[in-house]
């Protein structure tokens, strides 16, 4: 199983390989509203990086547990798992060692302006985020970018692998998928 943090990349992905796909935004939204006792709630008053911090803590042991049921690891190349809010530090508590790989893509290297205009650029109306205001936009380009620098930091901390997508976005991840194909291939 692959894990991805940015959700068009998942869902190209996807597509591309014919690979199951999960969004972990709609599991999320469901624990949000069906199970509320479990604390997972992406609107709970916390800051963004205390809830990115609860929500990676909840959702890994989740993960882990779905991993171990066999169900997602049948058929070759297995599926992918796009969630955003997954830190490093979680991943390696949780799932590292499962048959399981994390790659992290990032936008740690702009300033909150230039992440916005990455948003507005790439956002489509399949996106959430194509209908919210600017302003809201605008401030979720600061906690993106503020996360990702954190990540980034817990990515070469762990050793885990993260691709900065701010400038050459296309050129990255296609680089990307030609890497992981050459490595399927030789599986």
């Amino acid at each position: 199983m692959q894990v991805f943090q940015e959700p068009e990349k998942a869902q190209f992905l996807t597509g591309w390989q014919r690979i199951m796909g999960i969004s972990m935004d709609s599991i999320i939204a469901g624990f949000e509203k069906c199970f509320p006792e479990t604390g997972v709630n992406t609107y709970s008053g916390l800051s963004s990086m205390d809830t990115l911090r609860l929500i990676s803590g909840k959702m890994a042991p989740f993960i882990r547990a779905m991993l171990e049921s066999g169900e997602y690891n049948e058929f070759k190349p297995g599926m992918v798992l796009d969630i955003y809010q997954l830190l490093p530090e979680d991943y390696m508590k949780y799932i590292h060692g499962a048959d399981c790989e994390i790659f992290y893509f990032i936008t740690s290297d702009v300033t909150p302006e230039e992440r916005f205009a990455i948003q507005k650029k790439y956002d489509t109306e399949k996106d959430y985020t194509f209908y919210k205001s600017d302003e809201e936009l605008q401030e979720g380009a600061v906690y993106i970018v503020e996360q990702s620098i954190y990540i980034k930091e817990q990515c070469q901390k762990y050793g885990l692998p993260y691709f900065e997508t701010a400038k050459d976005r296309e050129r990255i991840f296609c680089r990307f998928l030609q890497n992981l194909n050459l490595k399927s291939n030789t599986l």
